[in-house]
């Protein structure tokens, strides 16, 4: 919104040709970021006090790990501020009228609201249980069905869609030049599997103090480049990417995301004085994944977003292994919890998962030159 005033105002006379430095977009993306960190320091205090007034502490699953239980009662739901404020800068510093942004709204209010639900049936049963794995999984794929419906329909009628670089339905492929894949037909299936695969990777990995949320902010750091090159032409051309109209506002989007992550971390960090839950994790993934698919970068994310690959893998595995051998692979899945079970301390689980993550994501940036 005040990206088209400022635009208004520089145009309706010159005495505001300053507010220009206002409109590039990395003074945007710059003043995004500071807008969602102060939403978030200033919202967190009053939510977890709200929270704890309301008794919508976090059920502990019986784990068998002392460190666990010691976290009951500890607020959750903190992922709705971190979507609020995201949404909130984005709103302010973003060109609200371009396609990217509705995208990610579906995918940001959807997820979040499926995650609240888990959230919230969690709290009032007192219990683990939340939504059935099957109404998640559907409430997740509507959404997920639903944006990249928009993100198709708005790449055919907003662009030009016989434009390499302006059609939505190829896959970029890492460290060679100018080679894509083509999905066709395949593109909205694979999509979705990509956006809700993200979802529930964040929200697996998502089982100690600081730790999902660390790889998110990496995660999206490497997006937010990445989107802000393929936003722009002579850069993209520079380095052998098809560019794509629109998508450098998502650097913005991302670095409100980023912000409120940081406002999150200030109070998830151990000992944890809140969690994101459902309602923070499954929205984060989605908008990862959901970024990654608009700049075309979903084998890309494999690689940056390592660490949610790792852990989602990890239960898979684990699952498989005990119903075709009857033996554990792990100790006990996600990986984290292996460790755990293995008596690393979790802040050394944490920190070393932030090094691995942080390790990847300059591994993918790197992409950009090895091509």
């Amino acid at each position: 919104m005040i990206y088209i005033l400022i635009n208004k105002l520089i145009m309706l006379s010159p005495k505001f040709s300053g507010l220009k430095a206002f409109s590039y977009l990395s003074s945007r993306a710059i003043l995004a970021l500071i807008t969602s960190i102060i939403i978030s320091m200033i919202l967190y205090p009053k939510a977890i006090k709200i929270l704890r007034s309301l008794k919508a502490g976090q059920p502990i699953r019986e784990l068998g790990l002392e460190e666990q239980m010691q976290k009951k009662g500890t607020p959750t739901m903190g992922g709705i501020v971190i979507i609020f404020a995201t949404l909130f800068s984005a709103l302010l510093w973003m060109d609200p009228t371009n396609r990217h942004f509705i995208t990610l709204f579906i995918i940001s209010v959807g997820f979040g609201f499926i995650g609240f639900l888990d959230d919230y049936l969690k709290i009032t049963k007192k219990n683990t249980d939340g939504l059935s794995s099957k109404k998640k999984m559907l409430g997740l794929l509507f959404f997920g069905g639903l944006a990249i419906a928009w993100h198709l329909w708005a790449a055919g009628h907003l662009v030009n869609p016989k434009s390499i670089s302006m059609n939505p339905t190829f896959v970029n492929i890492p460290f060679l030049k100018n080679m894509v894949i083509q999905m066709g037909i395949l593109y909205a299936p694979f999509a979705i599997i990509v956006i809700v695969g993200s979802s529930n990777a964040v929200n697996l990995t998502d089982g100690l103090d600081g730790l999902a949320i660390g790889p998110v902010i990496t995660c999206a750091l490497t997006l937010t480049i990445l989107s802000y090159v393929t936003g722009n032409v002579i850069i993209s051309k520079y380095l052998y990417y098809h560019s794509i109209a629109g998508s450098g506002e998502i650097s913005i989007f991302l670095s409100g995301l980023i912000g409120s992550s940081i406002g999150f971390l200030w109070y998830n960090t151990f000992p944890a004085q809140i969690f994101m839950g459902d309602s923070g994790a499954l929205a984060l993934g989605g908008i990862l994944g959901t970024v990654a698919v608009i700049t075309g970068h979903e084998i890309l994310l494999v690689l940056m977003g390592g660490v949610f690959v790792a852990e989602a893998l990890s239960v898979i595995i684990q699952v498989a292994s005990f119903k075709t051998r009857g033996k554990r692979v792990f100790r006990m899945a996600p990986v984290h919890h292996h460790y755990q079970k293995k008596g690393w301390p979790e802040q050394k689980i944490t920190v070393r998962i932030w090094i691995i993550s942080f390790i990847l994501a300059l591994l993918s940036i790197l992409t950009l030159k090895l091509r």
